[in-house]
């Protein structure tokens, strides 16, 4: 499986979003829905986390570099 985009999870999770909201969802679909949602959410976190941690890193070599 290729990785997935943060904007394209985003945009995934909004379209979850609104089919819930909607009541567009069919009951049998809504747990698969709701995992999927909790994956990408997750998936965003972690992405959101590691890129904080890529800049810091970045900002203290470029510190200690000057």
């Amino acid at each position: 499986m290729s990785e997935i985009k943060y904007n394209e999870a985003i945009a995934e999770i909004e379209n979850i979003l609104r089919q819930i909201e909607n009541e567009e969802m069919d009951v049998d679909d809504l747990s698969g829905k709701v995992k999927r949602a909790y994956f990408l959410l997750k998936f965003c976190k972690e992405k959101l986390h590691s890129t904080e941690k890529d800049i810091e890193k970045i900002m203290k070599d470029f510190s200690e570099n000057l």
